[in-house]
């Protein structure tokens, strides 16, 4: 599933490609991925005759925000986007089209068929939905690692199935998760509530790199990611622990191993993350 910086890619490179365009009108052959309105002929309605305003993320939700709505739009597995000229032969598995005024087209196509998209009234989408119980994002100023050490304080849970959790912090995924806890060299399953105030610091500061470095590089394209152009990440070729197991710690050499944590895959140092 895309995480944070293949969400923040996708995001940025849709926000050259589509944003100020006006949605003539819209295709939806996938009724079940447009969960609200509950309505297609609906949905399709209200979004006809809007244009693009700006285009936002949150935690991993794409946000068009139309003229009077705001369309989040999850991804989930392999949902992706892409911009073609109305000419363009349509490929399988493209579920909806956003016909604009100026004969292209933004095509959301999706193999597995898991993603979703639910349209507020602008304001609204933060009140109820999804993104109303949604914790803090990583990379924004406000979550600082005082703001950190009291979030964690008392948690008696693992610190890898907390990170997780998109209501404690958003944006990581399992990749992230490995990447970060082994960047600050801790066993994913210390009691989060038991980390001392060095390593909360050290934790805080590797999630902010770990996800500034793989933006910086476009994601990581694991499996079927790709950008609105069509692009790979890059981040894949720096992972330390994820997707690495048996071969050396690229620090002491130690061979990467994996197990189950809270039912997801977890890679690790056992030398490095005691």
């Amino acid at each position: 599933m895309p995480e944070l910086p293949e969400v923040e890619t996708v995001v940025r490179t849709l926000r050259k490609l589509v944003t100020g365009k006006r949605i003539e009108r819209v295709s939806v052959f996938l009724p079940r991925i447009i969960r609200r309105p509950d309505d297609v002929e609906e949905f399709a309605s209200l979004v006809a005759g809007q244009t693009i305003q700006a285009i936002e993320r949150r935690a991993k939700y794409i946000k068009f925000l139309l003229e009077r709505d705001v369309l989040l739009s999850h991804l989930r597995m392999e949902g992706r986007y892409g911009l073609y000229r109305q000419d363009d032969p349509v490929e399988k598995h493209t579920h909806v089209i956003f016909h604009f005024t100026d004969g292209t087209e933004l095509r959301y196509r999706d193999v597995r068929q898991f993603g979703t998209m639910d349209l507020f009234p602008r304001g609204q989408e933060t009140q109820e939905g999804p993104l109303a119980k949604l914790g803090p994002e990583p990379l924004d100023e406000q979550f600082t690692p005082q703001l950190f050490r009291r979030m964690l304080k008392g948690r008696k849970t693992k610190i890898k199935p907390l990170l997780l959790n998109q209501e404690f912090l958003v944006g990581l995924g399992n990749i992230y998760v490995d990447e970060a806890l082994f960047r600050a060299r801790l066993h994913p399953e210390r009691i989060a509530g038991e980390l001392k105030p060095k390593e909360v610091a050290r934790l805080h500061e590797s999630i902010v790199a770990t996800l500034t470095e793989a933006i910086r590089q476009g994601g990581s394209s694991i499996k079927s990611y790709v950008n609105g152009q069509g692009e790979m990440g890059m981040f894949q070729q720096s992972l330390h622990v994820y997707g690495r197991k048996g071969e050396p710690c690229t620090v002491c050499s130690t061979p990467i191993v994996r197990f189950e944590l809270g039912g997801r895959g977890t890679h690790m140092c056992p030398k490095c993350q005691r």
